[in-house]
Formats: structure tokens, C-alpha cells, sequence
């Protein structure tokens, strides 16, 4: 769950309160255990998620840095290519994913 929480700081334009929410959300869901919490717990969830969203907006405006702003673009490019070389390159077939490896 948390691989999909994004480095928010130092990004040009800055990280919007829907990328905030959706970190803090993550990091609630992890910390819980419950991707889907029942109806009882639904308060409890929602309030972590508003705290821990609101802190983390305090603490990237509160953050100092000399190095220049990363562009979201770049990043995602860097992100893809890494990925390929990380996975290779997958092609859906039926149902089943088939991952193009050369064995030996």
C-alpha cells in the first residue's frame, strides 16, 4: 500500500490538497490494515485522514530547500523508464499478462 504514497515536497507546481489527501489516505489505510474500514470505524479513518492531511500540508510548506523544484513531467518520465527496465515491457493477452524476458 504505501508504494503508491508520492514524494510531495519540492515540486513545481506545488502538491495540490488532492495528492495530500490521497498520501494521508495511504498512510492511514497502512497503518490501520483496512483498505476498507467497517461502517464503525469510517469516523475514526476519516478524522486520521483529515489530521494527518492537514499536518502534512503545514510540514511541506514549512520545508526549505536550495535545490531547484522538480518538474512532474520529468519525474514521471524518469519514473516510466524505470519501470521498464524494472518489469520489462508487459503485454496483455486474454486474461493473463505476458512479460517479454528472454530465457536462457
Amino acid at each position: 500500500m504505501c508504494r503508491n504514497i508520492k514524494v510531495l515536497a519540492n515540486y513545481a507546481p506545488p502538491s495540490t490538497p488532492d495528492e495530500v489527501h490521497a498520501a494521508a489516505l495511504q498512510y492511514v489505510r497502512k497503518v490501520s490494515g483496512a483498505t476498507k474500514p467497517s461502517v464503525a470505524n469510517q469516523p475514526a479513518i476519516d478524522q486520521a485522514v483529515a489530521a494527518i492531511a492537514h499536518t502534512t500540508q503545514h510540514l511541506l510548506e514549512a520545508l526549505v530547500t536550495t535545490a531547484p523544484p522538480k518538474d512532474r513531467e520529468v519525474e514521471a518520465a524518469r519514473a516510466r523508464e524505470r519501470n521498464a527496465i524494472r518489469f520489462g515491457s508487459a503485454t496483455r493477452v486474454g486474461s493473463a499478462t505476458r512479460v517479454g524476458r528472454v530465457s536462457r
